[in-house]
């Protein structure tokens, strides 16, 4: 691991499933790099490994969903991140979940929020992609539910 990595690794992150619904499939995949970039309009931002398959179908498909998790969906979370994973359709068999209504793309029920959400601006950072997106309709709020954060390598409760 280089310096820079263990570095990051120090800071928590609150975890987050992304999921979007292209032409021929469901695709999905755990972040832990998503952030409110502002209020007025509402703007967030994910950061996408530039090589990875959701990054390409972003760039082509603006609609997309985030399912901000809780502390009891570690599984859900280690689901979305393993290498060589299915659809997200077989990923959410077994837990609760719907297809946003702006966006059809998968939401993981049981979470502390959901969010579908459509990109306005992309941006090249290194090796990753930066996708700043207006929120077009927050599909749950849940806020008894502590969130899953991502600290030192590990899904943690808060």
């Amino acid at each position: 691991m280089s310096e820079f990595t263990e570095a990051m690794a120090q800071l928590a992150a609150g975890v987050a499933v992304v999921t979007v619904r292209d032409d021929r499939d469901d695709l999905g995949v755990t972040v832990s790099a998503l952030m409110s970039v502002s209020a007025d309009p509402p703007l967030v931002l994910v950061s996408l490994t530039s090589r990875g398959y959701l990054a390409e179908v972003l760039l082509r498909q603006d609609l997309w969903a985030a399912s901000l998790l809780s502390s009891g969906q570690a599984a859900v979370a280690s689901r979305f991140a393993t290498a060589g994973r299915p659809s997200a359709r077989h990923l959410v068999a077994g837990v609760p979940h719907h297809r946003g209504p702006r966006t059809s793309a998968l939401i993981v029920g049981g979470g502390v929020a959901a969010l579908e959400l459509e990109t306005v601006r992309v941006i090249p950072a290194g090796d990753h992609t930066l996708f700043v997106a207006a929120v077009l309709a927050v599909d749950y709020v849940t806020p008894t539910f502590d969130p899953l954060v991502r600290l030192r390598g590990r899904y943690r409760p808060v």
